[in-house]
């Protein structure tokens, strides 16, 4: 069993994981609000571009196939972009608050 005494606790350094649980915590502050911006800028973008509203549920038999494919395609597009903003923007607030990058994301790319 560790004990809360020195520089881990359960087997984790204590400074990781507190930075951990912070940007889990700023991750969700940004990906809530981006996720319903995403959902309403995906609605207007539809209706503006099909004439009607999106359809409620895709996979009801009564939805025809080009309109459920092209929804999905539209939305899972929307949303990783939406995700991957969220992320960014977290990652960015989070390095100029820690001066480092967020755990998981030390490594900046190829």
């Amino acid at each position: 069993m560790s004990s809360r005494s020195g520089s881990t606790w359960r087997g984790a350094p204590v400074a990781r994981t507190k930075g951990s649980f912070f940007w889990k915590l700023l991750g969700f502050a940004f990906a809530i609000p981006a996720g319903v911006a995403m959902r309403k800028l995906l609605d207007r973008v539809w209706m503006r571009a099909r004439g009607s509203a999106p359809p409620k549920n895709p996979a009801a038999p009564g939805t025809k196939w080009s309109e459920a494919l092209a929804w999905a395609a539209a939305s899972g597009i929307g949303i990783a972009f939406g995700r991957l903003v969220a992320a960014r923007g977290a990652a960015g607030v989070y390095k100029k608050l820690t001066g480092k990058l967020p755990p998981g994301l030390e490594s900046e790319g190829p």
